[in-house]
């Protein structure tokens, strides 16, 4: 079975119904007004101008932290839903504090961090190499399973180079920063990852923000540069991590050739999920020989750590020689790139594990929708599951825990305010019996909280 062809998504802002409650009055609802009001005051306050007669007075640069109490304050309410401790997984559950429980949330979408291959490989590669490289790639860390990885990948994605990372989140950092000049301008999805948007504040460029899959805003911000010196470059993620939503990449693409920008796509949740063979998004669209740049992570389907891009050769090598995040790194250990090649091999050689995904994607997925939850539009593994005002959502949570499932909420300034979500995501070892359960379990909870009739 291939996976269901997707249609581009239309992504401008949709009217949805809220879910409703009565207010929830105690120490869980002061303890989430506190986490939405402290989140977005940092997010919006600008300090003031000091009066020039004002003699500035020195402060405590660990002050913010000594009084820093949200997280104490949720664990003693039982309300802390981050950082839960993991003893063990098998397939789709782990324990935790003793207890089986499934998980829906974890990116292993093809299912293959308890794979045997993949150990083996691992043990081998420790046999060989050792624990660590200790030392950067630039100078003694570069390994023959570094070059052996960066080949494979530029055949599988099609492109002339290939070059790997010690995290995803570096491999974001190290591209956009080695790539955006002074006089440069990034166009940025709003909605893309953390990594694109610190890689663009430690470049020399300028940032412009379109709203999230909105073709029109793009083309406004492009209209607006034109002219203007230096080169374009539209960064996009290919599966949007909260959202479940595709990037509109045939429109981007078409307007990137209009205005001379280079398209760069962090496939992180997309690579060997889309595409007839599992090279993401650019190959969900047809459009693998559009696309300048692909970088994303061996975190997800690549069961491992570690990151990459694959592109032009002389664009590998600039990164290479220029990216600060890259170059001052130590190396993967030989363990996570064994891991990686052989998870690899399998996305090439077995599709099934990619088919058995998309089949427990859609019966999770139409049974939400069939109980009268709002998934948000997404296309993909990734389904948020609105709830709507913050407290309600970490009642929600609470309940989903209590009764064995392992998932996270999403609040403020992660969604909108008022639009919380439970975040959740299947993977090919679901079995029908656990998204079953899943399923009842969110109708229980639903149903009694009201979020559902």
């Amino acid at each position: 079975m291939s996976p269901p062809t997707l249609s581009p998504p239309t992504l401008s802002t949709p009217t949805l119904s809220t879910p409703t409650s009565r207010h929830v009055e105690g120490p869980l609802s002061n303890f989430v007004e506190k986490i939405v009001s402290e989140s977005l005051t940092s997010q919006t306050t600008v300090a003031e101008k000091p009066d020039e007669q004002t003699v500035p007075q020195p402060t405590d640069v660990f002050a913010k932290a000594f009084n820093f109490s949200r997280a104490d304050e949720a664990e003693a309410i039982g309300m802390h839903p981050y950082f839960k401790p993991i003893a063990s997984q098998h397939g789709g559950t782990v324990t935790v504090n003793g207890r089986d429980m499934i998980i829906t949330g974890s990116n292993d979408y093809l299912g293959l961090t308890q794979d045997a291959r993949l150990k083996d490989a691992s043990r081998e590669a420790l046999n060989d190499f050792g624990t660590s490289c200790t030392g950067s790639r630039f100078l003694t860390g570069t390994l023959t399973l570094h070059e052996a990885l960066e080949t494979r990948l530029a055949s599988f994605f099609n492109q002339e180079s290939a070059l790997t990372f010690s995290a995803g989140f570096l491999g974001c950092l190290s591209v956009v920063s080695a790539l955006a000049g002074r006089h440069d301008i990034m166009y940025f999805d709003r909605e893309n990852h953390a990594c694109l948007y610190d890689g663009a504040r430690l470049s020399y460029g300028k940032l412009r923000k379109y709203d999230h899959g909105d073709l029109d805003d793009l083309e406004r911000l492009l209209k607006k540069d034109v002219g203007k010196p230096g080169g374009r470059m539209i960064v996009t993620d290919g599966v949007f991590s909260m959202s479940g939503h595709v990037a509109p990449l045939d429109g981007i693409v078409e307007l990137a050739r209009q205005y001379g920008a280079r398209v760069i796509v962090d496939d992180a949740h997309a690579t060997g999920v889309l595409g007839a063979n599992g090279r993401g998004t650019a190959e969900h669209f047809g459009l693998e020989d559009e696309i300048d740049l692909i970088v994303g992570t061996f975190s997800k389907s690549f069961a491992s750590v570690g990151g990459f891009m694959a592109g032009a050769r002389p664009v590998v090598n600039w990164v290479k020689h220029k990216a600060r995040p890259f170059i001052f790194t130590a190396a993967l250990p030989a363990m996570q790139m064994a891991a990686a090649l052989k998870a690899l091999e399998i996305i090439e050689d077995e599709p099934w594990h990619r088919h058995q995904l998309w089949r427990n994607v859609t019966r999770f997925k139409e049974g939400l929708e069939q109980l009268g939850f709002d998934t948000l539009g997404t296309q993909t593994q990734i389904i948020p599951v609105l709830v709507g005002p913050d407290e309600l959502t970490m009642i929600f949570w609470k309940a989903l825990w209590e009764e064995g499932i392992f998932t996270t909420p999403a609040l403020p300034p992660a969604v909108p305010l008022s639009r919380s979500i439970i975040r959740t995501s299947i993977n090919a070892n679901h079995t029908e019996a656990q998204i079953d359960q899943l399923l009842e379990t969110f109708e229980s909870v639903g149903k009694n909280l009201g979020v559902i009739v």
